[in-house]
């Protein structure tokens, strides 16, 4: 059952992310996405919903918030959001942050965030004046927990230690790029500061920009917004994953998305890779990843191939 460590957020082993709602998915489109999320996430877990502030100018906070207050299931989900950058000088500074977190809860229409995130880093802004400022949300109640998204060791690390020496709540999580095409930048130096520091991660791009879907081949034409992205990964490495992906997933009759967030989901420290669907077609290849077991073979197939 997964537990973000340090923390009572008991979440479901998906963490649906937000971004493309009021982007690639209108709203009736979203609200259907999270009605089946909601509907497809088994008792006792509580279906963990991921977006920020930025996320199409507020609008997928909103349309989260919408979907909430009219099905009247906030007691029931979890959601995590983030102060994020976009147009601040300084957006960790006291009052961004302050700011930031009220719009957030104005979108989401809800009294307290379960999850909030420095969305990135902002060296512009000291360490303490931040990790003060988010102490002051979580003592007000308008917070839950804490989280960093996209830091490195070493300011992970000074951040971690300025909330101790300030007596101040900590990052439990770390939000970062990870998938079976993105492994480097996270199994090194990043993971041993987060397995020491006993932290929970939450990886955004699960299925890297949608090529582990197996839509995106050499020679294909996919009309997507993530066809770009997803074609740096074509390649004989991408065709050696895909073909391991291929043939798991038909070893346990699911979409090779569901097998490739399950090889996430199993890997230390995570506690729920985040991926997005923009339709309930698409979610529906993701969802088998809950019941999904992978043997040791088939884990290790897919480390040799994403290698």
């Amino acid at each position: 059952m997964p537990q973000l460590p340090g923390t009572d957020l008991t979440v479901s082993d998906l963490c649906l992310g937000g971004n493309v709602f009021g982007w690639t998915a209108d709203e009736p489109t979203s609200f259907a996405v999270l009605d089946r999320f909601l509907d497809a996430t088994p008792s006792p877990l509580r279906p963990f919903v991921d977006t920020a502030e930025s996320y199409n100018a507020g609008r997928s906070e909103q349309i989260i918030g919408d979907w909430m207050a009219s099905r009247g299931v906030r007691d029931r989900v979890l959601v995590a959001t983030k102060a994020s950058r976009t147009g601040k000088e300084h957006p960790l500074a006291a009052a961004e942050i302050r700011a930031a977190a009220e719009r957030s809860l104005r979108n989401l229409q809800v009294d307290t965030i379960d999850l909030y995130y420095a969305h990135w880093d902002d060296p512009t802004t000291p360490l303490e004046e931040t990790m003060a400022a988010f102490e002051e949300l979580v003592q007000a109640g308008k917070v839950r927990h804490l989280a960093a998204s996209n830091y490195s060791a070493a300011r992970l690390t000074e951040a971690l230690q300025t909330s101790d020496r300030l007596g101040a709540a900590r990052f439990t999580a770390l939000q970062m790029h990870y998938n079976l095409m993105e492994r480097s930048e996270f199994e090194g130096e990043l993971r041993d500061v987060v397995t020491a520091q006993d932290m929970g991660t939450l990886p955004y791009y699960s299925l890297a920009k949608g090529f582990l879907t197996g839509k995106y081949r050499a020679g294909e034409q996919v009309d997507s917004p993530r066809a770009e992205g997803a074609s740096m990964y074509v390649g004989k490495r991408g065709d050696r994953v895909l073909t391991a992906l291929a043939e798991i997933a038909g070893a346990h009759g699911v979409a090779m998305p569901a097998v490739a967030l399950r090889w996430l989901a199993d890997r230390p420290t995570v506690v729920a890779p985040i991926a997005s669907a923009r339709t309930v077609e698409q979610l529906a290849d993701l969802l088998p990843m809950q019941d999904l077991a992978l043997a040791d073979d088939e884990r290790q197939a897919l480390d040799d191939a994403s290698a």
